[in-house]
């Protein structure tokens, strides 16, 4: 069957024409289309593969080319679209989350690494329902959302995005500059290695200019040097394996160990992720009106990013690991945050290997590719949302701006004060977890909706699972900030703002879930 004879028409729910921010269709200029679209043309990765495979695919099926049939599993295609899994998979390891971790292991032992394990799970349902947007679509989430919504919502929703992305890149700064204060034995202070993660951006940039593999291979490597380093840990600290099983397969919690488990699941799920997957998908050339390359990429989508986000799993329960082995039941247990980790795995494990290095080694890594996947989610935010066309570097630069600034005033303040910067951590966890909802409902509305989605549409089931899953997290994140507030002495006219805060943001989640529910 020739190409031309099985093309949809314009209507059809797997091609989209491009939109207007008013709801028209608009011409766009070729130098105009690059800045534009998540991914130029010439970026994109081709991932059509002439060779044998897909021949006796076809053979097996009669001779026949139908659009509805998906060819047969090919490693060589598997490897083509190796990449966007794992640059989402970063903002599961990065220093946040590793002082979850490191929390959990050292207050609760290892009775949590359940908790951890499904909640990994979960934020892969989410991040697949991200990447089925972007595929079936051909859009990213942000600019899905300035098309489907009206203007106003948009931009509020733009705010709330650019907000969490300040929240977790002041968490991801803050941590590199700690592994640089830590490598160089305290010679550098926290605001020199804020400077010196700001350049990260123009590494990034740099990297593009070479090519998408290039970039992914990059960020593959330093997730390697994770892995390896907190492998070793592991290795070294020999944590019990017999109650490491017992950790990820018996679910156990308890009242002293909540704290530790609201902090875990509000870990697992970044806004600013949802948006970036979405996006990262883009750089893979789909011809998107051939129903069975859109769910042949979708497959392939899945199983990189279950294997990406398997990695992260591994790493992660390999430092609640060391300082469940190491600190659990210690009086030292509910001091340990990320700016003292390193004396204390020292005083631990000193005697064995150079922990506190390898510590940091791992540490920057994880600090320097969140922030780098900060700015790169940060660009498609803006991009979507507003509708910029503005030259990559300058793009960047505005973005990396947004939480630079604010990290230096912060590391200038607090950089002699830990129980300050514990304090600080608090409220950016609690940042984070009002921001949740902004990403998932918009993203679970518009994957339900079959004029959008098409033959990709989610399905009753996971519909239900995803909502569950959804108002399940936005639960916890409430408990963790009425828990949290309940502790600061607030005033009468405080609790009274603090109300109609709530009562405003709890409206415009609703208006969001229901507007769009097809």
């Amino acid at each position: 069957m020739s190409p031309n004879s099985s093309s949809p028409s314009s209507t059809s729910p797997l091609h989209l024409p491009l939109l207007s921010p008013s709801g028209g269709k608009e011409s766009i200029e070729d130098e105009e289309l690059e800045d534009h679209a998540a991914f130029s043309e010439s970026q994109r990765i081709s991932v059509k593969v002439d060779d044998d495979v897909e021949k006796a695919g076809a053979a097996t099926d009669g001779g026949r080319n139908d659009e509805d049939r998906v060819p047969p599993f090919s490693w060589r295609k598997l490897w083509l679209f190796t990449g966007p899994g794992f640059l989402m998979s970063i903002a599961f390891l990065d220093p946040g989350n590793l002082e979850g971790d490191l929390q959990a292991g050292a207050v609760a032992g290892y009775s949590l690494m359940w908790l951890l394990t499904w909640a990994t799970a979960v934020g892969l349902i989410i991040q697949l329902l991200s990447a089925r947007l972007g595929v079936a679509t051909g859009s990213h989430l942000a600019e899905m959302v300035r098309r489907e919504y009206p203007r106003w919502a948009s931009y509020i929703l733009w705010v709330m995005a650019e907000i969490a992305l300040i929240g977790a890149d002041i968490q991801e700064v803050i941590g590199s500059a700690i592994a640089i204060r830590i490598l160089s034995n305290g010679l550098l202070p926290l605001w020199f290695g804020v400077l010196i993660t700001a350049a990260d951006c123009f590494i990034l940039l740099l990297m593009e200019n070479y090519g998408v593999r290039k970039l992914e291979a990059f960020f593959g490597v330093l997730i390697t040097i994770m892995a390896i380093s907190f492998a070793w840990m592991f290795g070294e600290a020999r944590p019990s394996g017999k109650d490491l099983l017992l950790g990820v397969l018996v679910p156990r919690l308890t009242s002293s160990t909540i704290k530790q488990a609201v902090g875990i699941v509000g870990c697992i799920i970044m806004p600013h992720n949802v948006f970036l997957h979405s996006a990262l998908v883009q750089s893979r050339n789909i011809d998107k009106t051939r129903k069975a390359d859109v769910r042949e990429a979708l497959s392939y989508y899945s199983i990189e990013s279950s294997v990406a986000l398997f990695v992260t799993l591994l790493i992660n329960l390999f430092v609640t690991a060391v300082f469940a082995k190491g600190f659990y039941g210690s009086k030292d247990a509910k001091n340990i945050g990320l700016m003292n980790a390193a004396e204390y795995l020292d005083r631990e494990y000193g005697y064995l290997f150079p922990v506190r290095y390898i510590w940091a080694i791992g540490l920057l890594a994880a600090g320097q590719s969140s922030t780098m996947t900060g700015t790169y989610a940060g660009q498609f935010v803006m991009s979507g949302f507003l509708d910029l066309h503005m030259k990559k570097w300058i793009r960047a630069a505005v973005t990396r701006s947004f939480a630079i600034v604010p990290t230096i005033i912060v590391t200038l303040v607090f950089d002699s004060s830990e129980n300050q910067l514990d304090v600080l951590n608090e409220w950016l966890n609690v940042l984070q977890s009002v921001q949740i909802p902004f990403a998932l409902v918009p993203l679970l509305c518009l994957v339900s909706k079959k004029h959008l989605m098409g033959v990709l549409r989610i399905g009753n089931f996971l519909k239900l699972f995803s909502w569950a899953m959804t108002l399940f997290i936005m639960a916890i994140n409430g408990y963790l900030l009425v828990d949290f507030f309940r502790t600061e002495a607030l005033t009468i006219g405080t609790m009274s703002f603090l109300s109609v805060i709530a009562v405003s943001y709890i409206t415009f989640i609703c208006y969001l879930a229901f507007r769009e529910i097809p």
